[in-house]
C-alpha cells in the first residue's frame, strides 16, 4: 500500500494508514514541482538582500536580528538545535509517524519555500521505519509544535535521537547509517519550514477520530447488552421518538440500539408484564442522548480536522506572486478546541456506561440479577471491584476533560504571548479514549454476565454473538477468577473489530 503525497495534500485515511498500518509514501511530481517553484522565489529574494523573516533575521522575539548571508544556513541548523528542548518519555510510533507525514503534506503544498530533497528526507525516514525520538513534553501548540517538529528534524541532520526497534533510544546518525541515508544540509527557511506548523496535534486528532468513531459504536453495543441484561425497554429508542428531536447523532445511537435489541427472548420476556417499570433509568433511557451528542461533537471535530488537512499552516508563507508573508496560520487553536470537546463528549459516554454497569451489579436495582453477578455472591464478590476500576477510570476522565484550551502562558520574551496547548489537549484526548475502551470492557463483561444469567431465556443476535466472544475467554458466570487477565482480554475484545464485524453480519450495519 502506498499514499502518495499531492500539492493538495492527503486525506484522514491516508494519516492512518501511514501511521498504523506503515503504508509506503511517495511525494508526486506535482508535489516537487510545487516546492522547486516555491524554492526559487526564496533564493531571489535571498539574493537581493531585503530582510524577510526567518530567511534573514532570528527567530520569535529575534525577529528584529539581521542574519549575514554566509550565516544563514547555520541559522536554520541552530534553530533545529535549540528547538529540540523536550522532555518526557517518547510518544507513541503512530503519533510520530502522523506527524511526519503531515509535515511532509504541509511542505507538498507549495508555500513553504523548501527544496524538494527536505520532503524527501522526511519520506525516507518513514520508508525506512525510522521513528525520531520525540519526547511527550515541549509543544505549547503555537507557534505550531515546535520542540516535537524539531526532534524529528534534527534526526534529518544526523543528529538527535530515534526509537530503535526494542524501543530504546539510540542515535539519528546511527539510524541513518544504518538505512543508507545520508544527512542534510538545509538552506536558508528550511529549518523554521520544519518545525512551524500544527502537524503534531493534528496528527493525535486524526487518529483520535478513527478511535472515538469506532469506540462511540461500541457503546451502543455495551448499551444494549446492559439493557437486555437488566430487562429494559427497548420502546425509547423508537425511531419517531427521536424524529421530534432531530440531533442525528442521537437518531443514530438510538437505531443502533433499538436493531441490538429485536429478536430476543428476553426482551420477550417482559414486554407485557404489568409490574415492569414504565420508565426506566436515566442511565438506559438516555442512552442515545448522550452518545448521540458525543457523535455529533465528533462530527464537527472531524469537520474542524478536514479543514486543517487542507490548510498551509507554515509561517512565513511563500505565495505565487512573490511575496512571503507573516501568519498565525500555526496556532493550534482550532484544534485545541476541537479535542477539548471531543475529550469532554468521551468521557461522558464512559460516565454513563460505568452507572449501567454499577445498576447491573446492585442486587436492589438489577432486577432479580445475583449481587455483583455472582453466582454464589459473599463467597465470591463476583465484578464488584470490576466496577470499582470502572469508577476510578471515569473520575481520572473527568479530570482529564478539564480543557486544555483555555490554558496559555506567554513564552518567546512575550512575542508569543497566547498559545493554544492544542498539543496538550490532543495528548490527553488520547487518554481518555484508551480509559473509554476500558470503561466499556468492564460493561461488555457485565452484561454478558447478566446476559448469561438470564438463561434458559436466549438473548438477541447482538448479545449471542458477544456471549459467545466473551466467553471463549472469560467462562460461565461462576466461582470468581484471577479477573485482570479477563479485562485486558475484554479491553481487546472492545477495541478490535472482530466482535463489531460478527454482530453487524447478524443485525446489518451499525450507523
Amino acid at each position: 500500500m502506498s499514499v502518495f503525497v499531492e500539492p493538495s495534500g492527503v486525506t484522514p485515511a491516508d494519516v492512518v494508514a501511514v501511521a498504523r498500518h506503515d503504508a509506503r509514501v511517495e511525494l508526486s511530481e506535482a508535489a516537487c514541482e510545487a516546492m522547486a517553484r516555491s524554492r526559487d522565489i526564496v533564493e531571489t529574494i535571498e539574493a537581493s538582500g531585503r530582510p524577510v523573516y526567518g530567511v534573514s533575521t532570528g527567530f520569535g522575539a529575534l525577529a528584529n536580528t539581521s542574519i549575514a548571508p554566509e550565516r544563514r544556513a547555520e541559522l536554520q541548523h541552530a534553530l533545529i538545535r535549540s528547538h529540540a528542548a523536550g522532555v518526557g518519555a517518547p510518544m507513541p510510533r503512530e503519533v510520530v509517524r502522523a506527524m511526519m507525514l503531515l509535515r511532509v503534506r504541509s511542505l507538498a503544498m507549495g508555500l513553504s519555500g523548501v527544496r524538494p530533497v527536505l520532503a524527501q528526507g522526511l519520506v525516507d525516514l518513514l520508508n525506512n521505519d525510522i521513528t525520531p525520538w520525540v519526547p511527550e513534553h515541549g509543544s505549547l501548540g503555537a507557534s505550531g509544535d515546535l520542540a516535537p517538529l524539531a526532534h524529528c528534524a534534527l534526526v534529518l541532520l544526523g543528529e538527535g535521537w530515534v526509537q530503535g526497534k526494542d524501543g530504546a533510544r539510540m542515535s539519528g546518525a546511527d539510524a541513518l547509517h544504518g538505512a543508507g541515508l545520508e544527512p542534510l544540509e538545509l538552506a536558508a527557511k528550511e529549518g523554521l519550514a520544519l518545525i512551524n506548523g500544527t502537524d503534531g496535534m493534528l496528527g493525535m486528532l486524526l487518529l483520535a477520530i478513527e478511535d472515538a468513531s469506532h469506540l462511540f459504536a461500541m457503546a451502543d453495543v455495551t448499551a444494549a447488552l446492559a439493557i437486555e441484561a437488566m430487562l429494559g425497554s427497548e420502546r425509547p429508542f423508537m425511531p419517531e421518538l427521536h424524529a421530534i428531536r432531530p440531533h442525528p447523532g442521537q437518531a443514530d445511537s438510538a437505531a443502533n440500539i433499538h436493531r441490538l435489541l429485536q429478536d430476543s427472548a428476553i426482551m420477550d420476556s417482559h414486554r407485557h408484564d404489568l409490574a415492569h417499570a414504565v420508565q426506566d433509568a436515566y442511565s438506559m433511557r438516555c442512552a442515545p442522548q448522550v452518545a448521540g451528542a458525543a457523535r455529533d461533537t465528533l462530527e464537527f471535530v472531524r469537520t474542524t480536522a478536514a479543514r486543517e488537512l487542507r490548510s498551509v499552516v507554515d509561517n512565513p508563507v511563500v505565495l505565487a506572486d512573490g511575496r512571503v508573508e507573516s501568519t498565525g496560520n500555526f496556532h493550534g487553536a482550532p484544534l485545541g478546541f476541537a479535542a477539548d470537546f471531543l475529550g469532554i463528549a468521551a468521557a461522558e459516554v464512559g460516565a454513563i456506561a460505568e452507572r449501567r454497569v454499577d445498576r447491573l451489579l446492585d442486587v436492589t436495582r438489577s432486577r432479580s440479577l445475583p449481587p455483583f453477578l455472582a453466582p454464589d455472591a459473599g463467597v465470591n464478590s463476583g465484578l464488584m471491584i470490576a466496577q470499582y476500576t470502572a469508577a476510578g477510570i471515569v473520575a481520572e476522565n473527568r479530570r482529564l476533560a478539564g480543557p486544555a484550551s483555555v490554558d496559555s502562558l506567554p513564552t518567546s520574551g512575550m512575542q508569543e504571548d497566547h498559545v493554544s496547548m492544542g498539543w496538550a489537549a490532543a495528548k490527553k484526548l488520547r487518554t481518555i479514549l484508551d480509559n473509554l475502551t476500558s470503561v466499556l470492557a468492564v460493561e461488555l463483561l457485565a452484561g454478558v454476565r447478566g446476559i448469561q444469567l438470564r438463561a434458559p431465556l436466549t438473548p438477541s443476535p447482538a448479545g449471542r454473538e458477544a456471549v459467545a466472544a466473551v466467553a471463549a475467554f472469560a467462562g460461565e458466570p461462576g466461582p470468581d477468577v484471577f479477573l485482570a487477565p479477563v479485562m485486558e482480554q475484554a479491553r481487546g475484545v472492545v477495541a478490535g473489530h472482530a466482535l463489531r464485524g460478527a454482530i453487524e453480519t447478524s443485525v446489518g450495519p451499525l450507523r
